[in-house]
C-alpha cells in the first residue's frame, strides 16, 4: 500500500511544484513603477503672455497673415502661458542653436529630475540594471545616456538603450523595451529617462504647417524608476498590465504626417501636414482594436458582439467605426478602465479622444489642465496628466489607467496600469494643484486676441497689435 500511495503521492507533489513554480516565476516577470518625477524648469524660463509677444515680433520673416494665423494658433491652443521654453529663445538665439544649447537642455533636466528621483527613492545609481533614454530630435555624442551615466557614475555592465526619432509616443516604446527585459531577467532596476529637446529645433520661419509646433510643443522631461523586484512590490505605485503599439509608417500618408525638415529657405522645422487627424484616427482605431479585448470585462464583449450582430442582420444600417473626433466607440471603455492619461498633444486631440470614448469632461480634465499649464511636453507629457491625478488624490488601490500617446511615423502606443496603493503625492504641481481647474482656461492671449477667430479678412499691417509692429 505505501509503494501505491507513493505512485500516486509523487506525481501529484511534482505537478503542483511545476504550478507553483510557474506561478512564482510569472510573479518575477512583473513590472512595478517605484516612482517617477517630473521636471518643472526654472521661473525664468516661463512662456508669459508679453515675452511671447515679443518673441513674435522678433521673428522678421512673418507676414500679416503670418501673424493673424500665429494669433489664432495661440488664442486656441488650450496653452496657458506658464509654460517653459528653452534658454537659448530667452537669449534671442533661437534662429542659430548651438549643439550645446541643445546638451545643456537636457542636461539640466537631467541633473534635477534623476537626482531627485534617487534621493526619494533611496535607490544608488549603483543598482541601477537597465536605463533607456529617449530624446527624439536631439542626437549627440557620446550619447545622452552615456552623459548620465557620467554624471551618476552609473555601473560599466549596465543594459544602456538610446532612442531617437520616436516622437511624442516615445515613453511607451522605452516602457516596452523594459518590460521585455523584465520577462527575461529577474530583479532588476530600471531608469526610463524621457524628455524632448526643443533648443536645436525652434522654427524661424513662417511656413504654417511647421509655425505650429513652436505653439504647442514645450520644455519637459520626466524619470521613471522600475523595477521587478518582488522584494520591492510593497513599495510600487503602479503595476504594469498590458502594452499595444501600433505603427502605420508602412502608409506613406501617416508617414509624411508629422517629419522633421528644412522649408523652401533651408530652415529646419518640424512639419504638421493636414493629414494628421486621419492619420491619428487610423493609429487610434487599430490600436483600440487590439487592446479593448485585453482589458475590458467579457460581459462588455459580449454586448458588443450581440450589438454587431443585430446591426450586421439589418440590411438599412451599417457598423461606424471609432475615430479621432469622429464618432463614439461602440464599446464602452469605462468598464473596464477608471481612469484615463491621455497625451496633450493639442486641445482637438483630446476632444477628438473625448469624443471618440465618451469620456466626461471629469475624465478629460488632467489632460486640459496639463495642457494648460505644461503645454504639449512630448513624450513625458502623459506623466504630467498622471502627476496630476495624484496631486488631485483620483488614484487610489486597484484603479486601472489607460495610458494613450500618439506620435510621429505615425504611432498609436497605449497601456494599462493598475493602481498598487493610495497615491497623493502633489509632485510637480505642488505650487499650483489647489488653483486646477480654474474658473476659465482663457488666458491672456484669449482676452487681448480672442476676436480674431471672428475675423474673415487677412490682417494688414494697421491691424497689427501696437506691440508686434
Amino acid at each position: 500500500m505505501e509503494i501505491l500511495y507513493l505512485l500516486y503521492a509523487v506525481p501529484t507533489l511534482y505537478m503542483c511544484f511545476l504550478i507553483w513554480k510557474l506561478f512564482d516565476e510569472r510573479r518575477d516577470k512583473e513590472c512595478y513603477i517605484l516612482d517617477y518625477q517630473c521636471y518643472k524648469p526654472t521661473e525664468d524660463r516661463m512662456l508669459g503672455t508679453e515675452f511671447c509677444g515679443k518673441l513674435i515680433k522678433r521673428t522678421e520673416v512673418l507676414g500679416p497673415n503670418e501673424y493673424r494665423f500665429l494669433l489664432k494658433a495661440i488664442v486656441s491652443s488650450g496653452i496657458g502661458e506658464q509654460t517653459y521654453a528653452p534658454r537659448n529663445v530667452f537669449d534671442g538665439r533661437e534662429a542659430s542653436p548651438t549643439v550645446m544649447d541643445g546638451i545643456s537642455e537636457m542636461e539640466e533636466f537631467f541633473n534635477d529630475s534623476i537626482q531627485k528621483l534617487l534621493s526619494r527613492s533611496a535607490i544608488p545609481p549603483s543598482q541601477i540594471d537597465v536605463l533607456v533614454v529617449n530624446i527624439s530630435m536631439l542626437a549627440a555624442v557620446p550619447s545622452l545616456s552615456s552623459r548620465i551615466i557620467n554624471r551618476y557614475k552609473l555601473r560599466h555592465d549596465i543594459k544602456v538603450y538610446n532612442l531617437t526619432g520616436m516622437g511624442c509616443s516615445a515613453s511607451l516604446i522605452s516602457l516596452d523595451i523594459i518590460q521585455n527585459i523584465f520577462k527575461s531577467q529577474r530583479n532588476k532596476l530600471a531608469l526610463m529617462v524621457t524628455s524632448e529637446s526643443l533648443s536645436p529645433n525652434w522654427y524661424p520661419g513662417n511656413d504654417r504647417s511647421m509655425i505650429l509646433a513652436n505653439c504647442l510643443f514645450r520644455s519637459g522631461g520626466c524619470a521613471i524608476l522600475l523595477t521587478n523586484k518582488r522584494s520591492l512590490k510593497n513599495r510600487a505605485m503602479l503595476r504594469l498590465k498590458c502594452l499595444v503599439r501600433i505603427h502605420h509608417g508602412a502608409r506613406e500618408e501617416s508617414y509624411g504626417c508629422c517629419i522633421q525638415r528644412e522649408d523652401e529657405q533651408g530652415r529646419l522645422g518640424f512639419h504638421l501636414g493636414k493629414s494628421l487627424p486621419k492619420a491619428a484616427t487610423r493609429a487610434f482605431v487599430d490600436n483600440l482594436r487590439v487592446i479593448a479585448p485585453k482589458i475590458l470585462p467579457v460581459r462588455e464583449l459580449l454586448r458588443f458582439l450581440v450589438k454587431s450582430l443585430i446591426k450586421k442582420m439589418n440590411k438599412n444600417s451599417s457598423p461606424k467605426s471609432v475615430g479621432v473626433g469622429t464618432t463614439k466607440s461602440p464599446l464602452n471603455f469605462k468598464t473596464g478602465v477608471d481612469h484615463f492619461c491621455l497625451h496633450t498633444g493639442g486641445k482637438a486631440v483630446i476632444d477628438g479622444v473625448g469624443i471618440s470614448l465618451d469620456l466626461t469632461e471629469y475624465d478629460l480634465e488632467p489632460a486640459r489642465m496639463t495642457l494648460h499649464r505644461f503645454g504639449n511636453t512630448s513624450a513625458s507629457s502623459v506623466w504630467y496628466v498622471l502627476g496630476y491625478m495624484e496631486a488631485k488624490k483620483r488614484l487610489k488601490k486597484g484603479d486601472r489607467v489607460f495610458m494613450i500617446s500618439f506620435g510621429a511615423g505615425f504611432k498609436c502606443n497605449s497601456c494599462l496600469w493598475e493602481v498598487m496603493r493610495d497615491l497623493g503625492d502633489a509632485n510637480v504641481w505642488d505650487d499650483c494643484i489647489d488653483d486646477y481647474p480654474p474658473p476659465s482656461l482663457a488666458n491672456p492671449f484669449m482676452e487681448a486676441y480672442g476676436w480674431i477667430n471672428e475675423v474673415d479678412d487677412p490682417y494688414t499691417y494697421e491691424n497689427i497689435p501696437d506691440f508686434l509692429k
